[in-house]
């Protein structure tokens, strides 16, 4: 019986009744803690690019690619933190001065810099 291409790359068929089934394993890679940022990639990835999900899982790149976004998301979050701060002129002296205020106007810039990142990161 003639090889088939599957074979001649180097496959094999395990022998189930009277089928030749494909041995497929995917990859091993390399284990890579992911956070919050890279779990909503992740399920973005499965609701809506399915097609980038599966090609990433079975090249075996997924998880360095959802550290790479979750790594980038978090710099990304951070720099604007920071530079809405300077803006507003949030500062520890307001902190000393109005608690209250200052987490609120801080909450409120976390929250705008949590939408931009998942408009230009997360879900894009």
């Amino acid at each position: 019986m003639a090889k088939t291409i599957f074979e001649e790359l180097g496959g094999k068929y395990e022998r189930q009744g009277d089928y030749l089934i494909p041995c497929l394993t995917v990859p091993a890679e390399e284990e890579q803690p992911i956070g919050t940022w890279g779990q909503r990639h992740l399920d973005y990835l499965k609701q809506y690019r399915r097609v980038t999900y599966t090609n990433l899982l079975t090249s075996g790149r997924l998880n360095t690619y959802l550290a790479d976004i979750d790594r980038q998301a978090q710099e990304r979050f951070e720099r604007l933190i920071e530079g809405m701060k300077q803006a507003q002129g949030i500062t520890e002296r307001l902190k000393e001065e109005n608690a209250l205020e200052w987490t609120g106007r801080l909450n409120n810039i976390r929250a705008c810099a949590r939408e931009i990142v998942n408009e230009e990161i997360i879900f894009a």
